[in-house]
């Protein structure tokens, strides 16, 4: 397994409530991240407004444009949904051979309920693996609330499945998990697998909704 304590991670579309959380929750446990956007200058808002929330720590993040974030050694999807394939293909030569983590979720609001929709392909992440096929793509971090994601004080229990149609990507994925304490990263195949883990994250927005909390998901019976 590679050491990857000082691993640059770019967050392409990082802007969002998800991205800066992670943004934060990576760099808490030594990575180097940077957040990228279509505007360098509004990423870099996003860094500021995100650091500044804990005056008593010191991160390494910084605010680039989307390509340059995609230059990272390791990159993470966080667009809207319905960009997350037309994105990793505008950046397909940038992102070729590199680990591309997809945690975007498709969704629609229907009423008071989130509803899953279903990609041509399936899932989202499987889309986005036929969009870069020289890249290795895996899906992961469906299921963590975005707000807890950023509340580094406090440590996020739960599971996180991971799918990939590459081994080496489900490793590397795990790997970057478990770094942060009290989460698990769990093989859950490839990315045939992905699109019921991407549609379960309707049914936990519906358990916060109901019951006014932020769920996450936990699996038992493993050692």
């Amino acid at each position: 397994m590679r050491y990857v304590q000082f691993m640059k991670i770019g967050i392409v579309g990082g802007t969002g409530p998800a991205g800066k959380g992670l943004a934060l929750r990576l760099s808490s446990v030594g990575y180097e991240v940077e957040i990228g956007s279509r505007s360098s200058g509004r990423a870099a808002e996003i860094v500021e407004e995100a650091v500044d929330s804990y005056p008593d720590r010191t991160f390494n993040i910084s605010g680039v444009s989307n390509e340059e974030a995609a230059r990272a050694e390791t990159v993470v999807l966080a667009t809207p949904w319905d960009s997350c394939a037309p994105t990793a293909k505008a950046y397909r030569e940038i992102l070729k051979g590199k680990l591309v983590i997809c945690m975007a979720n498709a969704l629609a609001r229907v009423g008071n309920e989130f509803h899953a929709l279903y990609p041509p392909r399936g899932s989202i992440a499987a889309d986005v693996q036929a969009s870069v096929p020289l890249s290795r793509v895996s899906m992961a971090f469906q299921h963590l609330p975005a707000k807890e994601l950023g509340e580094i004080e406090s440590d996020m229990i739960g599971d996180v499945l991971v799918c990939a149609d590459e081994q080496s990507a489900i490793d590397e994925t795990i790997e970057i998990v478990e770094r942060m304490p009290k989460l698990r990263g769990l093989d859950c195949g490839s990315l045939a697998n992905a699109a019921p883990v991407e549609a379960f994250t309707a049914v936990l927005l519906q358990l916060n909704r109901l019951y006014k909390t932020r769920s996450s998901v936990h699996i038992t019976g493993l050692e």
